[in-house]
């Protein structure tokens, strides 16, 4: 097995590369992708220079490990706000909004119609039917303000 690995050469980081994309394939997290592509740099750089086995390997370790920080050193300072910044914070784009209370407001706890969704809400008792404010938001839970 290990004259088989042996006779390989090069290919065996190739090899070791088609593995670590099909993995990243089959569990997106942006990890094997750098580690692959590590595997390739190596790949290449044995196929050109005659390097003994262990040598490989503590490059190829080198290599990992400052690709996968590097990268998201490097993603972290190009990620840009995107078209709609409260995609997954929706509470959080009603703050400011004016809304007329669907259930009342009692002992904290009331509720709020927003579209076809009934918010769960606290703040101050108030009935049904006043109009408050939305000053925060507490999870999926608004936090709300009597508006005069």
């Amino acid at each position: 097995m290990l004259d088989l690995i042996g006779s390989l050469g090069a290919w065996n980081w190739f090899i070791l590369a088609a593995v670590l994309f099909v993995l990243e394939v089959l569990a997106p997290g942006m990890f094997m992708l750098w580690l692959g592509l590590a595997a390739i740099v190596i790949g290449i750089v044995s196929a050109v220079v005659m390097l003994a086995w262990q040598w490989q390997l503590i490059s190829f370790g080198v290599l990992a490990l400052a690709l996968v920080p590097a990268w998201r050193h490097f993603a972290s300072k190009v990620e840009r706000a995107g078209d709609n910044p409260f995609l997954n914070r929706r509470a959080e784009g009603y703050v400011g909004r004016v809304f007329t209370l669907e259930k009342p407001i009692v002992d904290g706890v009331g509720g709020v119609r927003i579209g076809d969704t009934i918010w769960q809400v606290s703040g101050p008792d108030c009935p049904a039917g006043s109009r408050v404010r939305v000053a925060g938001a507490d999870g999926a839970k608004l936090v709300v303000t009597a508006v005069s």
